[in-house]
């Protein structure tokens, strides 16, 4: 698969010279194990079996009662299609700092600003996603935060939202389908959570 190297230099094709009208590839950062940058590379490639490491976020935003908010997955993504998910995840542009792009992402997706984000660690994993063939080989930035509007999801990224509380994130979680790497990266995050949200919330 083609690579563009960390320095810039083009490896294989680039958007020069695609044909007049074509839509600019989604390009991402591929990193190696300790998270530094080495590449990037075309979206879709990127997640095709076996995966390349790349960089991305997942952001996880909560009401003033401590309540996680969810999101469904629009149906016409092209990965995990109709799944519930973390408030929002994604990739930053090459050269993109994480904490802007789940900035952006929120915004993009919910139509709002959190009132608080801040950062929660990193997690590496890799998750084939079964229905797909797609593999997520992810070096994820994490991030919470307090959300004090009501979100405006963008219906072609999200189908619908949900508050839950913990113990109905784990009803809803036993009998509806979820991303394959949601459990992952909240177990990553609940350290930071559990000081966002307090001890009450249960998380």
């Amino acid at each position: 698969m083609p690579i563009t190297p960390a320095n810039g230099q083009t490896a294989g094709a680039s958007a020069v010279g695609a044909p007049e009208g074509a839509a600019e590839p989604i390009m991402l950062e591929l990193v190696d194990e300790d998270g530094t940058t080495i590449g990037t590379a075309e979206k879709l490639a990127a997640h095709q079996a076996p995966g390349q490491l790349h960089r991305a976020f997942s952001v996880f935003l909560f009401d003033e009662k401590g309540r996680l908010l969810l999101q469904r997955r629009a149906l016409s993504k092209y990965h995990s299609p109709g799944v519930w998910s973390n408030t929002c995840c994604g990739h930053p542009y090459p050269g993109e700092m994480p904490f802007a792009a789940a900035a952006r992402r929120t915004a993009e997706e919910l139509g709002v600003a959190p009132a608080l984000l801040a950062e929660a660690g990193t997690v590496r994993y890799n998750h084939p996603d079964p229905d797909s063939g797609l593999v997520e080989q992810e070096y994820n930035h994490l991030f919470v935060g307090l959300l004090r509007t009501e979100p405006a999801p963008e219906p072609t990224e999200i189908a619908e939202v949900a508050f839950v509380t913990p113990e109905e994130l784990a009803e809803r979680h036993a009998r509806l389908p979820f991303s394959a790497w949601f459990m992952t990266v909240l177990d990553a995050a609940r350290p930071a959570v559990r000081e966002l949200t307090g001890k009450s919330a249960g998380w």
